[in-house]
């Protein structure tokens, strides 16, 4: 029997993770999912690796809310954005009943997970309801292989769509869901075409069992932080110099927490907090700079010899220094008006965010004007012949001269697919390409587009 209070708490909305490596499909399967009658209302969150965000212009137009995270991996310090998105979406509950989180595809989906187990807020709110992982038929052995994220992705899978099955044999895609299992036995399996599978293969899955994730990965809820560190002085009113000598590192992120407890439960919260805070704009401060309590800043410290900050205390409190590297790194020392150094009175090491892998990365060219077909077709062939191993993902449109509409394009190593798309009207006719991959080489690619141009 519910009781009056129960009836008033409205149920907690469903959320789906949608993840995959590079250029397995999810966009495509998005599309699938926002374009058909299923009547329920979607609020899209999406994030992007690199400087521009392309995947929302490839999303059709839908009435669903679609919210773009860019420039960064979901798992590290956007996982403060993250929060904030979802707290923003519940001002406007009304207007949508459930959420389909779209990752980068060099994102491991496990901290994106934690999210909706270790913030008290979206916890009361949204409800994991499981994750599908897009898997490319034609190329996850290789990515398996040199990737620990797409190995990741398969293995918090609920369900896994196994797509591009026209792209390969029959008894290949055998031993690949065979490996699949193998690393996933939990998981249900479905295999597809351009990722044509229907909306309850990614909605409604009443999946995600955190018991069983537990038993595979007791560290589950042990989240990575975009600080390493943390200090808690007991500080009296006056103005106090934090000095730091050189160190590995020609800046240090920091936020200071006012009135920080000193137990366990205590620094939790407060790392919780924080990770809201580094998710917001940083402040640059300089040596000889005031550092504001409760803020986002960076200390620069690419002078030489020791570094000074300044901090005014006007009462009596606890403060918690949450700092990008360890005080050790930099010899950090902490002292009143008189001088003298103020010991902290806990200290507490954090599991810093993953590393990702220093030779991938995000190359954006942005030209508005027309291409000439001919240059742009002999410039693509070329960069795939010779890098083709080497770009993981390309996706964007492209004003060609002549064509009313922009073109649209897709690419994952040496395959490539494109097509017209909405016709331009009277937007401006504008080349946005994104590639994503390893040792590519900006400068040369920057040029060899232009060159393309008309």
């Amino acid at each position: 029997m519910k009781t009056p209070n129960s009836e008033m708490t409205p149920p907690r909305v469903p959320v789906t993770i949608l993840t995959g490596f590079l250029g397995s499909g999810k966009t495509t399967l998005l599309n699938r999912v926002l374009s058909e009658e299923h009547g329920k209302r979607i609020a899209v969150i999406e994030n992007e690796y690199g400087e521009v965000g392309i995947d929302q212009a490839l999303v059709i137009n839908a009435d669903e809310e679609i919210f773009e995270m860019s420039n960064g991996c979901i798992c590290c310090t956007v996982r403060g954005d993250l929060i904030r998105v979802l707290g923003n979406l519940m001002k406007r509950r009304d207007k949508f009943d459930y959420v389909l989180v779209e990752t980068t595809g060099l994102a491991d989906p496990g901290p994106v997970a934690q999210t909706f187990f270790m913030d008290e807020e979206i916890r009361a709110e949204y409800a994991l309801d499981g994750i599908v992982t897009l898997v490319d038929a034609a190329h996850i052995e290789r990515q398996l292989g040199r990737s620990d994220e797409s190995t990741e992705q398969v293995a918090f899978a609920d369900v896994m769509v196994l797509n591009k099955t026209d792209l390969v044999q029959d008894e290949v895609l055998d031993r690949l869901e065979a490996r699949l299992r193998d690393m996933n036995r939990m998981a249900r399996i479905v295999r597809s075409k351009q990722a044509n599978v229907s909306v309850d293969t990614v909605l409604n899955l009443g999946a995600f069992d955190l018991d069983q994730v537990l038993e595979r990965r007791p560290t589950f809820l042990e989240p990575e932080y975009p600080f390493e560190w943390t200090g808690v002085y007991s500080l009296d009113i006056g103005r106090y110099e934090l000095s730091l000598a050189d160190g590995p590192d020609p800046a240090m992120e920091l936020v200071i927490v006012a009135d920080q407890g000193t137990d366990d439960s205590a620094l939790r919260e407060g790392a919780e907090w924080c990770v809201r805070r580094y998710a917001e704009p940083v402040e640059i401060i300089r040596p000889g700079g005031e550092m504001p309590i409760c803020q986002h800043m960076s200390l620069q410290l690419d002078a030489s010899g020791r570094k000074s900050f300044f901090l005014q205390v006007d009462k009596q409190m606890r403060i918690g220094l949450y700092a990008q590297h360890t005080a050790e790194e930099f010899d950090l020392l902490l002292k009143n008006a008189d001088g003298a150094v103020v010991p902290f009175e806990v200290e507490r090491t954090w599991v810093a965010q993953h590393e990702h892998d220093d030779e991938v990365g995000s190359i954006s060219i942005e030209r508005n004007g027309d291409v000439d077909p001919e240059r742009l077709n002999a410039w693509l062939g070329k960069l795939l012949r010779e890098r083709g191993v080497d770009i993981f993902r390309m996706k964007g449109f492209i004003s060609i001269a002549g064509e009313s509409r922009r073109f649209v394009f897709q690419g994952v190593h040496m395959l490539f697919t494109g097509q017209p798309d909405r016709p331009w009207g009277d937007s401006p006719r504008r080349n946005q390409l994104v590639f994503i991959g390893r040792n590519l080489d900006e400068s040369s690619m920057q040029q060899e587009f232009e060159a393309c141009l008309i």
